[in-house]
């Protein structure tokens, strides 16, 4: 594409901030121009908010705002996670990269900027392909799946952190949490139901002021076992869909078996590593040589490896995850938030443990051994909340 850009693309710009409550981030002041001579597009806007950095997101349309679906991969800035509030911000764009030979006279921009939960990750909306067609996989068939954006807990829920509510839940009339187990104040907590982690999960909620998420009979669900009702709308923690779960375990990265690619060693996880799979490059074998010493369960401190894409850490091993779906075939054809099936015998884990070979510790593994009643010492969980517009 040899033409100016401007004439190329049509920029007729409507630039769009995000709409905002009153003590959300609020950009303002967007202008776009094309640089001289180049495929590059500067995107310049001010951001205020209450907390010193933001997460900030660019979104594009080529139909005047109907659907912003023009790639935006290709930028740099002041974009992502971390951008400092201020004025004069810019985001550059190479559209020659990302959208070279196209043409639309209706351009818009839209830049959203959000402040993010202490110890979460934004998981930002899209698509992304489900599934993993490696290897023989039978009952994670690849599809496209669109989600909202959400947040994401970076770490497995510690011990410490899991006392530290139930203190306050068992005074609060959550009579029957259970207490869990945990190797250490920072190790993951363990031996906890998907019961047990639902009530948590509103407990926390109400603790911080948020709106749980989790209700019976329109009565915020403290004890028992009846199936609650989930507002996803609601701004509380609560437990990952399993196609959420997936998405944050990629980290952005596509079509890999693990959360950094496609090889897997205890330089990355904490895991049972088993001659057999090519994929397991570990140079020992067995529990992980660091952690795997003592008395089981072999757990490690949260964050002991390197996050992913997304800033989350042990998506692979350490515990099992509860997820939020009833165990059930994927249905056929892309989705858009998808909540897995609506009943079942067993609720979906994932990830892997430290007593997990490889092969459970893919992005893609889906296990339902365990009715959600049931309480191990590999399972654990990280929440996730809604991301309220």
């Amino acid at each position: 594409m040899n033409k100016n850009l401007a004439s190329a693309l049509g920029l007729a710009l409507l630039l769009l901030p995000a709409a905002a409550r009153a003590a959300d981030p609020v950009v303002a002041n967007l202008t776009a121009a094309q640089r001289a001579g180049t495929h590059l597009v500067d995107i310049s806007y001010d951001v205020a908010a209450d907390t010193p950095t933001v997460i900030v997101s660019l979104e594009i349309s080529s139909d005047g705002g109907t659907t912003f679906s023009v790639p935006a991969a290709t930028v740099s800035g002041a974009i992502g996670a971390g951008v400092a509030i201020g004025t004069g911000k810019i985001i550059t764009w190479d559209a020659g990269a990302d959208w070279l030979g196209q043409y639309s006279t209706q351009m818009r921009f839209k830049v959203t900027a959000t402040d993010t939960p202490v110890g979460m990750s934004l998981i930002p909306a899209g698509a992304f392909t489900m599934g993993d067609s490696l290897d023989g996989m039978s009952d994670a068939p690849t599809r496209t799946v669109t989600l909202s954006a959400f947040y994401m807990g970076q770490n497995e829920v510690t011990k410490a952190e899991w006392d530290a509510v139930r203190t306050w839940a068992v005074s609060h009339g959550y009579t029957d949490l259970a207490e869990g187990v945990g190797k250490a104040a920072n190790h993951p907590v363990q031996s906890v139901s998907w019961w047990d982690v639902i009530k948590w999960c509103n407990a926390r909620s109400e603790q911080e002021g948020l709106a749980p998420c989790y209700t019976v009979s329109g009565a915020v669900m403290k004890t028992g076992t009846a199936e609650p009702t989930v507002n996803w709308a609601a701004n509380g923690y609560r437990l990952p869909t399993e196609a959420e779960w997936e998405k944050a375990a990629r980290g952005g990265l596509s079509g890999k078996r693990f959360p950094w690619g496609d090889t897997i060693s205890h330089t990355q996880a904490n895991y049972y590593s088993e001659a057999g799979y090519g994929y397991d490059i570990s140079p020992t074998r067995g529990y992980h040589p660091t952690y795997g010493t003592g008395s089981a369960p072999y757990t490690s401190p949260v964050g002991s490896f390197t996050a992913n894409g997304y800033g989350l850490q042990d998506m692979a091993g350490n515990v099992w995850e509860w997820c939020w779906d009833w165990y059930g075939t994927y249905a056929s054809g892309a989705q858009t938030d998808p909540r897995g099936a609506s009943s079942g015998s067993d609720r979906v884990f994932r990830g892997g443990s430290w007593d997990s070979i490889a092969f459970y510790c893919r992005a893609a593994h889906r296990f339902n051994f365990f009715y959600p009643a049931v309480s191990y010492n590999g399972v654990g969980f990280r929440p996730a909340r809604s991301s309220v517009p």
